[in-house]
Protein backbone atom coordinates (compact mmCIF):
# COMPACT_ATOMS: atom_id res chain seq x y z
CA UNK A 1 0.00 0.00 0.00
CA UNK A 2 1.12 3.35 -1.37
CA UNK A 3 1.81 6.24 1.77
CA UNK A 4 0.16 9.40 0.96
CA UNK A 5 3.55 11.94 0.97
CA UNK A 6 1.45 14.03 3.36
CA UNK A 7 0.19 11.62 5.44
CA UNK A 8 0.96 11.41 9.43
CA UNK A 9 -0.01 9.07 11.92
CA UNK A 10 -0.45 9.76 15.87
CA UNK A 11 -0.82 6.43 18.19
CA UNK A 12 -0.65 4.92 21.30
CA UNK A 13 -2.54 8.28 23.36
CA UNK A 14 -6.09 8.17 24.90
CA UNK A 15 -7.83 9.98 22.26
CA UNK A 16 -10.87 11.63 23.29
CA UNK A 17 -13.62 10.79 20.32
CA UNK A 18 -17.15 11.90 20.37
CA UNK A 19 -18.24 8.05 21.75
CA UNK A 20 -16.07 8.38 24.29
CA UNK A 21 -11.97 7.78 25.15
CA UNK A 22 -9.65 5.39 22.98
CA UNK A 23 -6.84 3.76 24.91
CA UNK A 24 -4.21 3.37 22.42
CA UNK A 25 -5.63 5.39 19.82
CA UNK A 26 -4.73 5.78 16.43
CA UNK A 27 -5.25 9.07 14.51
CA UNK A 28 -4.02 9.48 10.48
CA UNK A 29 -4.03 12.99 9.13
CA UNK A 30 -3.82 13.89 5.17
CA UNK A 31 -3.18 16.92 4.57
CA UNK A 32 -5.12 19.77 6.30
CA UNK A 33 -7.89 16.88 7.39
CA UNK A 34 -8.30 13.94 9.60
CA UNK A 35 -8.34 10.80 7.52
CA UNK A 36 -8.97 8.03 10.21
CA UNK A 37 -9.77 7.69 14.65
CA UNK A 38 -10.05 4.99 16.15
CA UNK A 39 -8.59 2.71 18.70
CA UNK A 40 -5.83 0.68 18.09
CA UNK A 41 -5.97 -2.80 17.55
CA UNK A 42 -3.98 -4.81 19.51
CA UNK A 43 -2.30 -6.70 16.98
CA UNK A 44 -1.07 -3.41 15.54
CA UNK A 45 1.43 -5.62 12.67
CA UNK A 46 -2.01 -6.07 11.00
CA UNK A 47 -2.21 -2.25 10.09
CA UNK A 48 -1.53 -1.83 6.57
CA UNK A 49 1.58 -0.42 5.40
CA UNK A 50 1.36 3.59 6.75
CA UNK A 51 3.40 6.16 8.10
CA UNK A 52 5.84 5.77 10.54
CA UNK A 53 3.62 6.60 13.58
CA UNK A 54 4.31 8.95 16.41
CA UNK A 55 3.88 7.19 19.55
CA UNK A 56 2.10 9.31 22.10
CA UNK A 57 1.76 6.63 25.13
CA UNK A 58 1.27 8.09 27.65
CA UNK A 59 -0.13 11.08 26.20
CA UNK A 60 -3.88 12.13 25.67
CA UNK A 61 -5.06 13.53 22.44
CA UNK A 62 -7.96 15.97 22.41
CA UNK A 63 -9.72 18.44 19.42
CA UNK A 64 -8.31 21.89 19.44
CA UNK A 65 -9.77 24.49 21.38
CA UNK A 66 -12.09 26.92 20.18
CA UNK A 67 -12.41 30.06 22.11
CA UNK A 68 -15.39 32.13 21.65
CA UNK A 69 -14.65 35.18 23.68
CA UNK A 70 -10.95 36.68 23.46
CA UNK A 71 -10.15 40.07 23.39
CA UNK A 72 -6.26 39.55 22.80
CA UNK A 73 -2.78 38.01 23.70
CA UNK A 74 1.03 38.08 23.35
CA UNK A 75 0.86 41.75 24.29
CA UNK A 76 -1.72 42.61 21.32
CA UNK A 77 -5.02 43.75 21.93
CA UNK A 78 -7.95 42.16 19.04
CA UNK A 79 -9.23 46.41 19.54
CA UNK A 80 -6.74 48.58 18.97
CA UNK A 81 -3.91 46.46 17.86
CA UNK A 82 -2.60 46.51 14.38
CA UNK A 83 -3.31 43.50 12.13
CA UNK A 84 0.66 42.29 12.77
CA UNK A 85 -0.27 42.70 17.08
CA UNK A 86 -3.55 40.83 16.31
CA UNK A 87 -1.56 38.15 14.07
CA UNK A 88 1.06 37.53 17.18
CA UNK A 89 -1.91 37.52 19.81
CA UNK A 90 -3.66 34.65 17.88
CA UNK A 91 -0.24 32.83 17.68
CA UNK A 92 -0.15 33.10 21.08
CA UNK A 93 -3.04 31.59 21.80
CA UNK A 94 -2.63 28.93 19.39
CA UNK A 95 0.79 28.14 21.17
CA UNK A 96 -1.38 26.96 24.10
CA UNK A 97 -4.12 24.61 22.25
CA UNK A 98 -6.28 27.36 20.62
CA UNK A 99 -6.96 26.71 17.17
CA UNK A 100 -9.96 28.59 16.54
CA UNK A 101 -10.85 32.11 18.11
CA UNK A 102 -13.28 34.87 17.74
CA UNK A 103 -11.84 38.06 17.95
CA UNK A 104 -13.52 40.04 20.95
CA UNK A 105 -13.62 44.09 20.79
CA UNK A 106 -14.59 46.05 24.02
CA UNK A 107 -16.40 48.85 24.43
CA UNK A 108 -15.77 51.94 22.17
CA UNK A 109 -16.80 54.87 19.85
CA UNK A 110 -19.31 53.53 17.48
CA UNK A 111 -17.72 54.82 14.11
CA UNK A 112 -14.28 53.33 15.63
CA UNK A 113 -15.92 50.04 16.35
CA UNK A 114 -17.41 49.91 13.23
CA UNK A 115 -14.17 50.65 11.09
CA UNK A 116 -12.26 47.61 13.40
CA UNK A 117 -14.95 45.46 12.53
CA UNK A 118 -14.18 46.20 8.81
CA UNK A 119 -10.56 45.31 9.86
CA UNK A 120 -10.68 42.35 12.08
CA UNK A 121 -13.43 40.97 8.91
CA UNK A 122 -10.39 40.69 6.70
CA UNK A 123 -9.09 38.78 8.92
CA UNK A 124 -12.10 36.29 9.40
CA UNK A 125 -11.91 36.19 5.45
CA UNK A 126 -8.73 34.80 5.53
CA UNK A 127 -8.93 31.93 8.11
CA UNK A 128 -7.44 33.34 11.02
CA UNK A 129 -10.02 34.32 12.75
CA UNK A 130 -13.63 32.53 12.83
CA UNK A 131 -15.30 36.01 13.41
CA UNK A 132 -16.13 38.93 15.65
CA UNK A 133 -17.34 39.18 19.04
CA UNK A 134 -18.65 42.65 20.01
CA UNK A 135 -18.79 42.92 24.20
CA UNK A 136 -20.45 46.42 24.49
CA UNK A 137 -21.16 49.45 24.33
CA UNK A 138 -24.73 48.35 24.70
CA UNK A 139 -24.28 47.06 28.40
CA UNK A 140 -25.45 48.10 31.37
CA UNK A 141 -23.30 50.76 33.26
CA UNK A 142 -24.47 49.08 36.36
CA UNK A 143 -22.68 46.05 35.59
CA UNK A 144 -19.62 47.49 33.22
CA UNK A 145 -17.15 45.76 34.43
CA UNK A 146 -13.55 46.72 32.45
CA UNK A 147 -16.20 49.12 30.08
CA UNK A 148 -15.77 53.23 30.11
CA UNK A 149 -19.27 54.11 31.22
CA UNK A 150 -18.67 57.48 29.01
CA UNK A 151 -19.11 55.25 25.88
CA UNK A 152 -21.87 53.09 26.76
CA UNK A 153 -25.13 53.20 25.27
CA UNK A 154 -28.65 51.63 24.84
CA UNK A 155 -28.99 48.42 22.06
CA UNK A 156 -30.93 50.45 19.86
CA UNK A 157 -31.41 48.28 17.00
CA UNK A 158 -30.36 50.81 13.71
CA UNK A 159 -26.90 50.86 16.02
CA UNK A 160 -26.68 47.09 16.21
CA UNK A 161 -27.20 46.98 12.76
CA UNK A 162 -24.37 49.45 11.77
CA UNK A 163 -22.03 47.14 13.73
CA UNK A 164 -23.19 43.78 12.40
CA UNK A 165 -22.66 45.17 8.65
CA UNK A 166 -19.46 46.34 9.18
CA UNK A 167 -18.27 43.43 9.92
CA UNK A 168 -19.22 41.62 6.24
CA UNK A 169 -21.11 38.79 7.31
CA UNK A 170 -18.19 38.03 9.68
CA UNK A 171 -20.23 39.37 13.09
CA UNK A 172 -20.68 36.19 15.47
CA UNK A 173 -22.03 37.42 18.81
CA UNK A 174 -22.74 40.58 20.53
CA UNK A 175 -23.39 40.95 24.07
CA UNK A 176 -26.06 43.26 25.23
CA UNK A 177 -27.76 44.31 28.15
CA UNK A 178 -31.10 42.88 27.41
CA UNK A 179 -33.37 44.27 29.92
CA UNK A 180 -32.08 48.05 28.39
CA UNK A 181 -34.53 50.01 26.35
CA UNK A 182 -34.15 48.27 22.42
CA UNK A 183 -32.55 45.28 24.34
CA UNK A 184 -35.22 42.70 23.17
CA UNK A 185 -35.78 44.01 19.37
CA UNK A 186 -32.30 44.20 19.42
CA UNK A 187 -32.17 40.69 19.98
CA UNK A 188 -34.68 39.71 17.61
CA UNK A 189 -32.46 41.69 15.11
CA UNK A 190 -29.58 39.59 15.70
CA UNK A 191 -31.44 36.14 15.96
CA UNK A 192 -32.54 37.30 12.09
CA UNK A 193 -29.42 38.22 10.39
CA UNK A 194 -27.93 34.47 12.38
CA UNK A 195 -25.67 36.46 14.83
CA UNK A 196 -25.49 34.89 18.45
CA UNK A 197 -27.19 37.06 21.06
CA UNK A 198 -25.71 37.19 24.51
CA UNK A 199 -26.95 38.48 27.52
CA UNK A 200 -24.26 40.05 29.43
CA UNK A 201 -22.78 42.92 31.29
CA UNK A 202 -26.90 42.96 32.57
CA UNK A 203 -28.67 44.16 35.66
CA UNK A 204 -32.08 42.35 34.27
CA UNK A 205 -34.14 40.73 36.36
CA UNK A 206 -35.27 36.52 36.23
CA UNK A 207 -38.06 37.92 34.51
CA UNK A 208 -36.51 40.13 32.01
CA UNK A 209 -33.75 37.49 31.11
CA UNK A 210 -36.62 34.84 30.45
CA UNK A 211 -38.36 37.47 27.82
CA UNK A 212 -34.72 37.92 25.99
CA UNK A 213 -33.94 34.07 26.03
CA UNK A 214 -37.77 33.93 24.57
CA UNK A 215 -36.51 36.85 21.78
CA UNK A 216 -33.79 34.35 20.66
CA UNK A 217 -30.93 35.07 22.80
CA UNK A 218 -28.65 31.44 23.07
CA UNK A 219 -25.61 32.57 25.26
CA UNK A 220 -24.91 33.82 28.91
CA UNK A 221 -21.44 36.14 28.77
CA UNK A 222 -19.08 35.12 31.52
CA UNK A 223 -21.78 33.71 33.89
CA UNK A 224 -21.90 34.94 37.26
CA UNK A 225 -19.45 38.08 36.06
CA UNK A 226 -21.38 41.14 35.69
CA UNK A 227 -24.31 40.29 36.51
CA UNK A 228 -26.50 40.32 39.88
CA UNK A 229 -25.58 37.22 42.06
CA UNK A 230 -27.77 34.44 42.64
CA UNK A 231 -30.92 35.33 45.07
CA UNK A 232 -33.50 32.83 46.68
CA UNK A 233 -36.12 35.76 46.12
CA UNK A 234 -34.98 37.56 43.45
CA UNK A 235 -33.14 34.84 41.33
CA UNK A 236 -31.95 37.42 38.64
CA UNK A 237 -30.59 36.23 35.30
CA UNK A 238 -28.07 33.17 37.09
CA UNK A 239 -31.20 31.24 37.11
CA UNK A 240 -32.71 31.72 34.16
CA UNK A 241 -29.71 31.28 31.64
CA UNK A 242 -28.57 27.95 34.19
CA UNK A 243 -32.24 26.21 33.56
CA UNK A 244 -32.84 26.79 29.71
CA UNK A 245 -31.88 24.49 27.66
CA UNK A 246 -31.84 26.50 24.81
CA UNK A 247 -28.56 28.46 26.43
CA UNK A 248 -24.93 27.84 26.48
CA UNK A 249 -22.91 29.28 29.66
CA UNK A 250 -19.59 30.98 29.18
CA UNK A 251 -17.49 30.23 32.40
CA UNK A 252 -13.56 31.53 32.68
CA UNK A 253 -12.36 28.87 34.85
CA UNK A 254 -8.81 31.04 36.11
CA UNK A 255 -9.57 30.41 39.70
CA UNK A 256 -10.10 34.54 39.98
CA UNK A 257 -13.96 34.23 38.11
CA UNK A 258 -15.15 31.44 39.74
CA UNK A 259 -15.07 29.74 43.03
CA UNK A 260 -14.82 26.11 41.96
CA UNK A 261 -17.96 25.78 43.32
CA UNK A 262 -19.90 27.88 41.27
CA UNK A 263 -17.99 26.03 38.35
CA UNK A 264 -19.83 22.73 39.72
CA UNK A 265 -23.29 24.39 39.67
CA UNK A 266 -23.46 25.54 36.49
CA UNK A 267 -22.10 22.06 35.16
CA UNK A 268 -25.15 20.51 37.49
CA UNK A 269 -27.73 22.89 35.95
CA UNK A 270 -26.23 23.10 32.99
CA UNK A 271 -25.00 19.76 32.35
CA UNK A 272 -21.56 19.28 30.11
CA UNK A 273 -23.55 19.79 26.90
CA UNK A 274 -24.30 23.58 27.48
CA UNK A 275 -21.13 24.90 29.03
CA UNK A 276 -18.56 26.76 27.03
CA UNK A 277 -14.75 27.58 28.75
CA UNK A 278 -13.81 30.70 27.23
CA UNK A 279 -10.82 32.88 27.89
CA UNK A 280 -12.11 36.39 28.14
CA UNK A 281 -8.20 37.23 27.45
CA UNK A 282 -6.74 40.44 27.10
CA UNK A 283 -3.34 41.38 25.61
CA UNK A 284 -1.43 39.94 29.05
CA UNK A 285 -1.92 36.51 28.54
CA UNK A 286 0.81 34.72 27.53
CA UNK A 287 2.84 37.70 27.80
CA UNK A 288 3.47 38.71 31.43
CA UNK A 289 2.89 41.25 34.71
CA UNK A 290 2.96 44.82 33.50
CA UNK A 291 0.25 48.02 32.44
CA UNK A 292 -1.87 47.44 29.54
CA UNK A 293 -5.04 49.32 28.01
CA UNK A 294 -8.34 47.80 27.36
CA UNK A 295 -10.12 50.11 25.46
CA UNK A 296 -9.34 53.62 27.19
CA UNK A 297 -9.33 52.15 30.11
CA UNK A 298 -5.56 51.60 31.87
CA UNK A 299 -4.88 48.05 33.59
CA UNK A 300 -2.60 46.75 35.86
CA UNK A 301 -1.84 43.00 35.69
CA UNK A 302 -0.09 41.63 39.13
CA UNK A 303 0.32 37.83 39.42
CA UNK A 304 -1.67 37.21 36.47
CA UNK A 305 -4.55 38.87 37.56
CA UNK A 306 -6.03 41.84 35.30
CA UNK A 307 -7.72 44.52 37.22
CA UNK A 308 -8.55 48.48 36.21
CA UNK A 309 -5.78 50.95 37.63
CA UNK A 310 -8.98 52.84 38.60
CA UNK A 311 -11.52 51.37 40.62
CA UNK A 312 -9.93 47.60 40.72
CA UNK A 313 -12.41 45.96 38.89
CA UNK A 314 -11.24 42.42 37.30
CA UNK A 315 -10.54 43.62 33.69
CA UNK A 316 -10.43 40.48 31.48
CA UNK A 317 -7.88 37.55 32.18
CA UNK A 318 -4.68 36.54 31.29
CA UNK A 319 -5.85 32.61 30.88
CA UNK A 320 -5.15 30.74 28.33
CA UNK A 321 -7.33 27.65 27.71
CA UNK A 322 -4.76 24.82 28.09
CA UNK A 323 -5.10 26.52 31.60
CA UNK A 324 -8.17 26.01 31.82
CA UNK A 325 -8.42 22.55 30.66
CA UNK A 326 -5.61 21.54 33.51
CA UNK A 327 -7.57 23.32 35.83
CA UNK A 328 -11.11 21.58 35.42
CA UNK A 329 -9.26 18.35 35.22
CA UNK A 330 -6.98 18.50 38.15
CA UNK A 331 -8.75 20.73 40.33
CA UNK A 332 -12.33 20.89 39.58
CA UNK A 333 -12.52 17.12 39.30
CA UNK A 334 -14.32 16.68 35.82
CA UNK A 335 -14.33 14.15 33.51
CA UNK A 336 -11.95 14.92 30.15
CA UNK A 337 -15.06 14.22 27.59
CA UNK A 338 -16.93 16.68 29.93
CA UNK A 339 -14.06 19.25 29.26
CA UNK A 340 -13.35 18.49 25.81
CA UNK A 341 -17.01 19.38 25.25
CA UNK A 342 -16.71 22.88 27.17
CA UNK A 343 -13.40 23.30 25.37
CA UNK A 344 -14.06 22.37 21.95
CA UNK A 345 -17.39 20.40 20.93
CA UNK A 346 -19.80 23.13 22.22
CA UNK A 347 -18.40 26.28 21.10
CA UNK A 348 -18.23 25.04 17.63
CA UNK A 349 -21.47 24.06 17.74
CA UNK A 350 -22.55 27.15 18.69
CA UNK A 351 -20.62 28.93 16.02
CA UNK A 352 -22.28 26.30 13.58
CA UNK A 353 -18.85 24.86 12.19
CA UNK A 354 -19.36 21.39 14.26
CA UNK A 355 -19.05 19.85 10.60
CA UNK A 356 -15.24 20.66 10.49
CA UNK A 357 -13.92 21.31 14.21
CA UNK A 358 -14.35 20.51 17.73
CA UNK A 359 -14.09 16.84 17.29
CA UNK A 360 -11.49 14.01 16.15
CA UNK A 361 -13.50 12.53 13.24
CA UNK A 362 -12.57 11.63 9.78
CA UNK A 363 -13.01 14.54 7.34
CA UNK A 364 -12.50 17.20 9.61
CA UNK A 365 -10.14 19.62 10.09
CA UNK A 366 -6.83 18.10 11.96
CA UNK A 367 -7.03 20.31 14.84
CA UNK A 368 -5.35 18.57 17.77
CA UNK A 369 -3.40 19.04 20.83
CA UNK A 370 -2.11 16.31 22.74
CA UNK A 371 -1.22 16.74 26.73
CA UNK A 372 0.94 14.40 28.96
CA UNK A 373 -0.59 12.43 31.77
CA UNK A 374 -0.73 15.38 34.07
CA UNK A 375 -2.43 17.63 31.26
CA UNK A 376 0.42 20.31 30.50
CA UNK A 377 0.39 20.88 26.52
CA UNK A 378 2.83 19.48 24.28
CA UNK A 379 2.04 19.79 21.14
CA UNK A 380 -0.57 21.99 19.03
CA UNK A 381 -1.49 20.69 15.51
CA UNK A 382 -3.67 23.05 13.29
CA UNK A 383 -4.85 21.93 9.87
CA UNK A 384 -2.60 19.41 9.39
CA UNK A 385 0.77 21.69 10.61
CA UNK A 386 2.65 21.50 13.65
CA UNK A 387 2.04 24.72 15.64
CA UNK A 388 3.96 23.04 18.71
CA UNK A 389 5.66 19.64 17.68
CA UNK A 390 5.67 17.32 20.94
CA UNK A 391 9.04 16.07 21.55
CA UNK A 392 7.87 12.66 23.17
CA UNK A 393 10.28 9.52 23.30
Amino acid sequence: MAVHADRKVLAGARVVLPTGVAEGGRVAVEGARIADAAALPADAAALPADAPALDLTGHWLVPGFVDLHNHGGGGASFTSGTVEEVLRGIRTHREHGTTTLVASTVTGDMDFLAHRAGELSELAEQGDIAGIHFEGPFISPCRKGAHSEALLRDPDPAEVRKLIDAARGQARMVTLATELPGGVDSVHLLAEHGVIAAIGHTDATYEQTVEAIEAGATVATHLFNAMPALGHRAPGPIAALLEDERVTVELINDGTHLHPAALELAFRHAGAGRVAFITDAMDAAGFGDGVYHLGPLEVEVREGVARLVEGGSIAGSTLTLDTAFRRAATVDGLPVESIVQAVSANPAKLLGLYDRIGSIEPGKDADLVVLDEEFTLKGVMRRGEWVIEPQVG
